[in-house]
This record gives C-alpha cells, sequence and structure tokens, in this order.
C-alpha cells in the first residue's frame, strides 16, 4: 500500500519544488475558461431577451433570476453523482459535454436564418437549462477535486490553493464581460448585433475547458466514489427519527437524536451526517448576502442606467466588470497584506469573525445604494442622471471585500469542515444559497413591488438581523477535524468488535471447561 501511495504521489508531481501539486494548474486553466464561458455568455443575456427575443423587461428579469437559481440549484444533483457513483474526475467531464452541447443549442438559437422566433425561444430555453446542469453540475466537483491533490499535511498550501482557485473564476470573468459585449456590439452578423458570435465565443472557451482538464488526467489524484452516500445519509436520518418517535416513551433519552440510529448504522457514520447538519445549520442565513450580491446583474445595473455615465465614455469600464477587476486587486491585498498584519497584531480571525465582518459592509452597501436611490422630486432644475457613477464605487468596492472574505472563506471552510465521502455534497449545500439568495431577490423585488429607497432599507434591515443572528450561531460552533473525528470512532468500531471478539471466545472457553467438568 505505502509503494501504491508512494507511485501515485511520484506521478503526481509537485511544482516547481513546492507542494503544490502540477494536477492543480489543469483545474486552474480549466475553471478560467470555464467561468470566461458562464459570463460571458451571461453578460448579453438579458439584452439578448430584450432586443433579439424581443421580450420585456419584467420577463427578462424574471428568466435572467430563474436561470441563475437554476445554475446553483443543480450542483446537488452533480454532487450525488460525484460523491456516490462515477467520482469528482468523470462527473466533471461528462457534464462538461452536456456544458458544450447547450452552449452550442443557445448559439444555433441566436442565428436569425435558423426558423422563426418561436424555435429560437425554444432553442434558448433548451441550452440555458442544458447550461444550467452542466455548470451547475461541475461546481462543486471541480473546487473539491482541487482540495483532493493535497495531502493531509499541506492545509496551508490548499487554503491558498482555493484563492487562486477563485482568482482564476473573477479573472474569466472580468476578460468575458470585457469581450462578448464588444463581439455583440461591434461586430456585425445577419444585418445585426452578432449575438451568434457573442454566444459561440464562450461555447468554443467550453471546449478548451473541456480538453485542459482531459489533458492533466495523468496527474490527478481520485478519490473513488463510496455508494449512494446521499441515499444512505436520508435512510439514516429517516430511521433515527421513527426509532426515536417509536422507543423514546420506553427507553432512555440519548445525547442526540441521531444517536436513534446506532441500532443499524455505523457511529462513524452516524458521526459524519453530524458534521454535515452542523454546517448546513451555519448556512441557513448565509443565502441574505447573496440576495444582495446578485442584484449587481439587475438592480445595480438599473441604477447605473439613470446616472451619470461621464466617467465610462472616458475610460472604458462598464459597471459589471468593476467587482470582477477589484476581486483581482483585493485577492493578493487581503492574502499577502491585510491577513498577515492581522496575524502580527495577534488578533485571530475565524471564518465566523469574517462572515460577521461582511454582514456589516453589506449593511453600508444597502445605505449607500439607499443614498444613491433617493432622488428629489420636487426640484425641477435637477436631473435625473446628475449624480455621477463614480458613487457607485464605494459599494462596489464594500461588496467586493466583503465578498473576497465570504466566497474564498466558504469553499475552503466547506472542505475543511466536510467528511471524505461528503465534500462535494457540502460544496453544493454551500452554492445552494447561492440559489436561495436569487429567491429572495425574485420574492422581494418581483413580488413586493416596492419603490427603490425602500427595497434598499429592507434589505439593509435583514442583513442586520442576519448578522446578529449568524453571529450567536456562530460563537457557538465548534471547529472539527473530520479525518481525526472519523479515525477516532473507527478506532473505537474495531476495539468493541474486538472486545465483543474476545468476550464470546471467553464465554465459549468456560462453557468448555463447564461441559469438561460434567462429562469427569
Amino acid at each position: 500500500e505505502r509503494d501504491a501511495k508512494h507511485r501515485r504521489q511520484k506521478r503526481c508531481g509537485k511544482l516547481c519544488g513546492t507542494n503544490y501539486p502540477t494536477s492543480i494548474c489543469f483545474i486552474v486553466v480549466n475553471e478560467f475558461c470555464e467561468r470566461f464561458s458562464y459570463y460571458g455568455m451571461k453578460a448579453v443575456l438579458t439584452l439578448y431577451f430584450l432586443t433579439y427575443l424581443k421580450w420585456d423587461k419584467d420577463l427578462s428579469t424574471a428568466v435572467y433570476h430563474a436561470f441563475s437559481s437554476l445554475c446553483y440549484f443543480t450542483p446537488i444533483l452533480g454532487a450525488v453523482i460525484a460523491d456516490s457513483w462515477l467520482g469528482k474526475f468523470k462527473t466533471i467531464v461528462y457534464l462538461s459535454i452536456i456544458y458544450v452541447i447547450g452552449h452550442v443549442v443557445k448559439s444555433v438559437g441566436a442565428i436569425p436564418t435558423v426558423g422563426n422566433t418561436d424555435v429560437h425561444i425554444a432553442l434558448s430555453m433548451i441550452g440555458l437549462i442544458l447550461i444550467a446542469f452542466g455548470t451547475g453540475g461541475i461546481k462543486p466537483c471541480v473546487s473539491a477535486f482541487g482540495g483532493d491533490q493535497f495531502d493531509e499535511e499541506n492545509v496551508k498550501e490548499r487554503q491558498k490553493f482555493f484563492s487562486i482557485f477563485y482568482m482564476s473564476i473573477n479573472a474569466g470573468s472580468l476578460l468575458s464581460t470585457l469581450i462578448t459585449p464588444i463581439l455583440r456590439g461591434d461586430v456585425q452578423c445577419f444585418g445585426g448585433d452578432c449575438y451568434a458570435l457573442a454566444f459561440g465565443v464562450p461555447a468554443a472557451l467550453m471546449v478548451v475547458a473541456l480538453v485542459v482538464f482531459i489533458s492533466g488526467s495523468g496527474l490527478y489524484k481520485r478519490n473513488p466514489p463510496e455508494g449512494n452516500v446521499l441515499l444512505e445519509v436520508c435512510r439514516c436520518i429517516g430511521f433515527a427519527i421513527k426509532n426515536r418517535w417509536r422507543r423514546s416513551k420506553y427507553d432512555p433519552d440519548r445525547k442526540h437524536w441521531l444517536d436513534w440510529a446506532e441500532e443499524k448504522y455505523s457511529k462513524c457514520l452516524i458521526q459524519e451526517i453530524k458534521m454535515v447538519l452542523r454546517v448546513l445549520l451555519l448556512y441557513i442565513p448565509l443565502p441574505m448576502f447573496w440576495a444582495l450580491f446578485d442584484q449587481q446583474g439587475s438592480r445595480w445595473t438599473i441604477q447605473a442606467a439613470r446616472m451619470n455615465m461621464a466617467f465610462v465614455s472616458l475610460i472604458f469600464l462598464p459597471p459589471q466588470m468593476l467587482n470582477a477587476l477589484l476581486i483581482l486587486v483585493f485577492v493578493p491585498i487581503f492574502d499577502l497584506i491585510i491577513y498577515p498584519l492581522v496575524g502580527l497584531c495577534r488578533i485571530k480571525i475565524t471564518r465566523h469573525v469574517k462572515v460577521c465582518y461582511i454582514y456589516q459592509m453589506c449593511v453600508c452597501v444597502c445605505v449607500l445604494q439607499e443614498a444613491d436611490s433617493v432622488v428629489p422630486h420636487k426640484m425641477e432644475d435637477v436631473k435625473a442622471n446628475d449624480i455621477h457613477i463614480a458613487f457607485q464605487i464605494p459599494q462596489y468596492a464594500l461588496m467586493t471585500a466583503g465578498e473576497v472574505m465570504f466566497s474564498i472563506t466558504g469553499l475552503e471552510f466547506s472542505y475543511s469542515q466536510a467528511p471524505a465521502n461528503m465534500k462535494s455534497v457540502l460544496q453544493a449545500g454551500w452554492l445552494l444559497t447561492v440559489a436561495f439568495g436569487n429567491v429572495i431577490v425574485l420574492i422581494v423585488a418581483e413580488g413586493a413591488g416596492l419603490e427603490q429607497w425602500i427595497e434598499f432599507l429592507l434589505f439593509a434591515c435583514l442583513l442586520l438581523g442576519v448578522c446578529i443572528i449568524f453571529s450567536i450561531m456562530a460563537h457557538f460552533y465548534t471547529y472539527v477535524d473530520p479525518d481525526q473525528m472519523v479515525k477516532l470512532y473507527v478506532g473505537n468500531s474495531d476495539k468493541i468488535d474486538d472486545d465483543d471478539a474476545d468476550e464470546t471466545g471467553r464465554k465459549r472457553n468456560d462453557m468448555a471447561l463447564k461441559e469438561t467438568s460434567t462429562k469427569m
């Protein structure tokens, strides 16, 4: 076994004499191309609905957010497939193929000569559904697969990897939101804006992402799937609830309600489920962050359209690019300057403290949005767009600083607190918070019908309440090492089995002695 492990480590190799495995290069490049593909398509999607399919603003906004929600609901499907049947590598490859097909269908639907409007709508919806299943399915697998490449002792390198991984996401986003709008507006085809080319280039980048990922197949460290984990978890939880309901009146209370499943399931599995449920409980307040964050593509863009755009005319910097650009600036600043300085001051900033700071930043962002949105109605000498778009920079800067701490911390936290056979499932749970955040936006923005400044004030109040709730929940959370916990319970179960075997042997010997004495 040691020889096999040594050969695998030798084959994987290290990057330039560091503790970083060479295989992460292929994973990071794959993620860059995939994110270019996704955000490039999404950058012109709303305009495609408005100008090409001739939909109104309400329908375009609804479909846009519905597509975003679906992209973050499907990760649970990819996580189940990866952890239960195919493994992360095969799941990424197969779902990437579906992803490519979706992009191709979407591009064909943007060609005016292919059918009528109904055909274009049908192809567009089919393409978007396939893209949602593809991008959502591989989301929890790619980050978890990257984390799998590191040895247990390389914890710091793994944490840095998630920062690099997140930078690759935003580098792809930055370039795509710059290039695809140019392809749509500056290149003419079929007598109008070239949406077919704007969607076709992201499709080509997704093909590149797939090829790059497969190219590194000989270097990857692959953990085999361990059966239908999610189904086993559901059965264990169901048995614990049923057993507790039936026997709680007669048997003494147990320390945890999941302990009622001990009659049928191993203590190791029960402990792993406890770990996952504790983390998922902590995720409950998190969608409020994404509810505000995802408004950059809707409410913030509408707000920017009503402001003075002179800044954009001098320096070509669309508002949707500002977040990605600031991410690339802030990630190294936080990793190389801010966090080390805080460490020198002997101030311990845990993951939960970071998230509490993030919620406070988001409240400030909502207040800034509200200030920008309040326009005096009785002063006729003030034009609607006299407020300069530069006033949006503080809210983008605060939101981006929050995102740096929130997203990178969340990815690493979800990986580090998950048992080995449930890492993709917990990554999918993290991504589900984004989906529910979009649902909150749909409910508040589309259903409530509030004025813009009242809506921003509502989000500020909700975020403040969530910050307080999360602070209380985080105070009672205790970090665990899943690998050590599993080893402990496996060791204890083996010891119990040995003790049971010894006890059985002693009983048999006593019976044999009694039979011998009787015969004598």
